[in-house]
């Protein structure tokens, strides 16, 4: 009976301290702010000091800011009012798009003036360079060297700025999450040297400490 007893009271004190334990943490999450000042009113500092404000979260904002800058890249850093970010895309974009237009027109030209020589016409613009009626200036050979070197610099400045166009989006996305985040202020990390005596040979012992505040 007694050790029925010691039971019972056992799980009631678990169950009242668990109802406690979520009861605080209710409150704290329903009153941020009163939980707030009591902890600074703990550290000494006066509630009349500090302003409160509160800031609405939007969970759809990341998605809008890839969505925006996929339609439209840049638009998601208009949207983050980041505009410094826009000139910076726009200009990583436009360049590896010019450069994939440029090599792709030095391809089709390469390649045409091969496939006319192939069939026996020998009237392209590479074939007297010098106007002095002496030719091919540039050998068919040279011509499917050419071809295949600017093919390959195309594929890679499509590569590029497909590649510019998606980090266009996970900025968007990323600074969207990052404007929303709550960084306290004693999270941070520190970077020391130390110095130390090994217990064993008693060698001295150099490095860096790296420290963790959360």
């Amino acid at each position: 009976m007694n050790r029925s007893l010691f039971h019972w009271l056992i799980f009631f004190s678990l169950t009242l301290n668990t109802w406690a334990q979520t009861e605080n943490d209710s409150i704290a999450k329903t009153n941020p702010v009163d939980s707030l000042r009591t902890d600074l009113k703990k550290k000494g500092v006066t509630v009349e000091e500090i302003s409160f404000v509160k800031q609405e979260i939007d969970p759809l904002a990341p998605s809008k800011a890839a969505f925006y800058s996929a339609i439209f890249p840049g638009l998601g850093q208009i949207y983050n009012k980041r505009y410094w970010k826009t000139p910076i895309v726009w200009g990583a974009i436009g360049w590896g798009a010019y450069q994939f237009v440029i090599n792709n027109e030095s391809y089709n030209d390469f390649r045409d003036a091969f496939k006319r020589r192939r069939v026996g016409i020998f009237d392209d613009e590479f074939f007297d360079l010098n106007n002095d009626g002496i030719g091919p200036d540039i050998s068919n050979e040279a011509l499917q060297s050419a071809q295949e070197r600017i093919q390959r610099d195309r594929d890679l400045w499509l590569v590029v700025t497909i590649g510019f166009y998606v980090l266009n989006i996970v900025d968007a996305n990323v600074d969207a999450h990052l404007k929303q985040y709550n960084v306290d202020e004693q999270l941070g990390y520190d970077i020391k040297p130390f110095f130390n005596l090994n217990e064993i040979t008693g060698d001295p012992m150099y490095g860096l400490a790296l420290t963790f505040t959360f």
